[in-house]
């Protein structure tokens, strides 16, 4: 018998994993078994969303890095996340007595101030000293053919 690891604060509940199991695709026909429990892969994802970490950087005791995340890719591009998002959300909407597809979305958007003073006083560039506004009259004088001869050095 196989010693059973600890838990992490990340892993599914009994609970959770009854309500989630059935949202799971099957195990392809026709293909190499699952090596690893399905259970302890989600686990595994549980914790790098919720702690933020790496793939590389998870603990050892969860299936590969490369089985996790292909599997993770994989129902991504399938749909499965959305198809179980939807079908939590319309559970939980129903329990709470309101309609399973909300009517209304909120966009928030941040006003983020650019400067204290507005107008064009905020978008004026900045001056050059006037040694550098000197050589600028220059190059335009001299570009122009205002005058070809050169400054006193």
């Amino acid at each position: 018998m196989a010693a059973r690891r600890l838990t992490y604060p990340t892993d599914l509940t009994d609970e959770e994993w009854h309500i989630l199991e059935p949202l799971l695709p099957p195990e392809k026909a026709g293909g190499r078994p699952r090596t690893y429990p399905i259970r302890e892969g989600i686990n595994g994802s549980q914790d790098i969303l919720r702690g933020g970490c790496a793939w590389r950087l998870r603990p050892h005791d969860w299936p590969p890095r490369p089985t996790a995340s292909q599997t993770w890719r994989a129902w991504r591009q399938e749909g499965t996340w959305l198809r179980i998002h939807e079908q939590r959300r319309d559970a939980v909407r129903t329990r709470m007595g309101r309609h399973p597809q909300p009517s209304a979305a909120i966009i928030d958007a941040q006003t983020v101030k650019t400067a204290d003073k507005g107008g064009s006083t905020a978008t004026m560039a900045r001056r050059n000293s006037t040694a550098a506004s000197a050589m600028a009259s220059w190059r335009r004088r001299v570009s122009c053919g205002v005058s070809s001869a050169m400054p006193p050095i």
